[in-house]
């Protein structure tokens, strides 16, 4: 049996969780969020707690009997308290504002980066005077919230030789002396 797909989901007070067919929605006090799931996996609701279970231990239904209970879990904590990230730009001039959704990055190129964020995520920035500025992204969905970081990050990869580039906030970046320690 699946260590993860056998482990039961806890709902929390105001979250509702409906099924109709093939698809999951589940509906809480920051948002909404459906997902389809595959017709060979079973989804009950017992006393405020959420099992799936699959027909047989075929390596297919394996698979998705972990892969949905993730995916129906992540959507109960996005619901009931949300998902938050936090990247800090490091570098000399590298500076990001918003107005609504879009992001304005200047980082170093010859022009800005203009990033249109989807409308189910909010976004804050912050540049203090002697701190690195900061992109704080909030959102229900784990999975849009982890893709924007993506997109951000692949703006300014870190770079191991100074450690500029854009990271979470409290990543550890493995550094490398330069060309000057091989003598």
């Amino acid at each position: 049996m699946s260590r993860i797909g056998k482990l039961p989901i806890t709902i929390p007070a105001g979250v509702t969780i409906t099924q109709k067919d093939n698809v999951v929605t589940v509906k809480g006090p920051k948002g909404e969020l459906s997902q389809d799931v595959n017709p060979a996996i079973q989804i009950e609701v017992n006393d405020n707690v959420l099992t799936v279970s699959r027909p047989d231990d075929e390596r297919q239904n394996r698979a998705f009997h972990g892969l949905y209970r993730s995916l129906l879990n992540n959507m109960v904590i996005g619901v009931s308290e949300g998902y938050r990230k936090e990247l800090e730009l490091v570098g000399v001039g590298y500076r990001v504002t918003n107005t609504g959704n879009v992001l304005d990055f200047a980082l170093g190129y010859t022009h800005n980066i203009y990033l249109q964020l989807p409308k189910e995520i909010k976004v804050e920035t912050k540049a203090e005077r002697n701190k690195n500025p900061l992109v704080i992204l909030e959102s229900v969905d784990k999975q849009l919230i982890g893709q924007v970081c993506a997109k951000i990050r692949s703006f300014r990869k870190v770079e191991p030789y100074k450690g500029k580039g854009i990271r979470f906030v409290g990543e550890v970046v493995r550094r490398k002396s330069g060309k000057s320690a091989s003598k």
